[in-house]
């Protein structure tokens, strides 16, 4: 007699997938701005970032000649924390008399 052996194979249960990350947390650094004299666009920000906390700030000249600037930080979970301040006095120009439009016929 001849004694033959059938190998059967073993299974295992598949091991789970591996999700973890290995992404450093943000970091950044930016500013820029706008200054057209022709328009009189005066307007820029700054910000800066380092993994929770993020914080800068941005301006913007006022029709009225104020600088309106807000200061603004988050960090984790407090949500966005905005601080706004004004230079300046407000200046308004002299309001002018109204005169209706001429007619045009005759």
């Amino acid at each position: 007699l001849v004694a033959l052996g059938i190998a059967r194979p073993q299974y295992a249960a598949p091991q789970p997938p591996s999700y973890g990350s290995s992404e450093e947390a943000a970091k950044y650094d930016f500013d820029w701005s706008v200054k057209d004299q022709y328009s009189g666009n005066d307007f820029g920000q700054q910000e800066q970032r380092d993994g929770d906390y993020t914080g800068g700030s941005y301006y913007v000249q006022l029709p009225d000649g104020r600088l309106q600037t807000v200061t603004y930080t988050v960090q984790d979970d407090s949500g966005y924390v905005a601080d706004v301040s004004y230079q300046g006095e407000a200046q308004y120009p002299e309001p002018q008399q109204y005169q209706p439009p001429k007619s045009g016929y005759n």
